[in-house]
């Protein structure tokens, strides 16, 4: 992980672009939002991917930093005031608050297309036609059908109780839909896989998913705001409904490790192939942070 870490902080460094071009203020606002900060879950999810088609390291720098940046530019959306109003993200002030809101605006948009601009510019898979399924994956992972369909659900429900059924609904497309997308941009950098192995990595990634929210939830009401480098308890302050609002943090738990043993269990057909994605789930699941 540390590894993967390291190099994808290099591969962000270098392809975002330098705070020293105009506008030099919107540049050198992208760089502190993605630099220096975050798991990087999503390109350590391509990498390990990666690894069950045998993808070159160099094509899954390019496709994890495009999920990154997907994702760093939804964090930095969803801290605006007119979304969740946060002034804490990854250990320092929020972007709106570093610079301005218009900023963190102009921020968001240019770190989504920058995501774009790095998957159809250099080539990432062996047949055009499989690299324009990434582009496509990417797309409707970040749009209505996924994480900002997701995030409207998620500011429609505030101060609302959901079911499981609707949890479930809203956690696959916010944070699941991003999280399938880069384990399956990841492995189409590689060889081509059987269309039931590539059926197990959906099922494993959309148990992944779901079990990262199911442990954000109960982080966010146990941890403390210096662990987790953003303001900790904020949900249940907004009325938000999370998991551990609908099942206490012991039922919470108790899903998050049943999604941990869906997602090793949907590897078992790749065998050695996918124990880097077993980690994977592990981590996901036992973090503190």
């Amino acid at each position: 992980m540390g590894e993967v870490q390291a190099r994808m902080e290099n591969a962000l460094a270098h392809l975002l672009p330098q705070a020293h071009i105009a506008p030099k203020r919107l540049h050198e606002a992208m760089r502190y939002a993605v630099l220096g900060g975050g798991k990087r879950a999503r390109p350590l999810l391509a990498f390990a991917a990666g690894e069950v088609s045998g993808a070159a390291p160099e094509r899954l720098e390019i496709a994890g930093a495009a999920v990154e940046l997907i994702h760093a530019y939804s964090l930095v959306h969803d801290d605006l005031p007119c979304m969740d109003d946060d002034v804490l993200r990854r250990g320092k002030p929020t972007v709106h608050v570093e610079y301005d809101e218009a900023t963190a605006l102009l921020v968001g948009d240019a770190l989504q297309t920058l995501a774009f601009q790095l998957l159809a510019e250099q080539r990432l898979a062996d047949e055009p036609r499989a690299q324009l399924e990434m582009v496509k994956l990417l797309a409707i992972a970040a749009g209505s059908r996924g994480m900002a369909g997701g995030q409207k659900i998620d500011l429609d429900s505030t101060g609302k109780t959901l079911s499981l059924p609707e949890l479930e609904f809203m956690h696959i497309h916010k944070t699941g839909a991003l999280i399938r997308a880069a384990v399956l941009i990841g492995v189409a950098c590689g060889k081509p896989l059987a269309e039931a192995e590539r059926a197990s990595l959906d099922r494993y990634a959309k148990a992944v998913g779901l079990a990262f929210q199911v442990v954000d939830d109960v982080l966010d009401s146990e941890a403390s705001t210096a662990t987790l480098g953003k303001t900790a308890g904020k949900d249940s302050k907004q009325g938000k409904p999370t998991y551990v609002s609908a099942l206490g943090t012991p039922g919470a738990r108790a899903l998050a490790e049943e999604l941990r043993g869906d997602a090793h269990a949907a590897l078992e057909r790749l065998g050695s192939r996918g124990a880097r994605l077993a980690s994977l789930a592990d981590f996901v699941v036992l973090r503190k942070f």
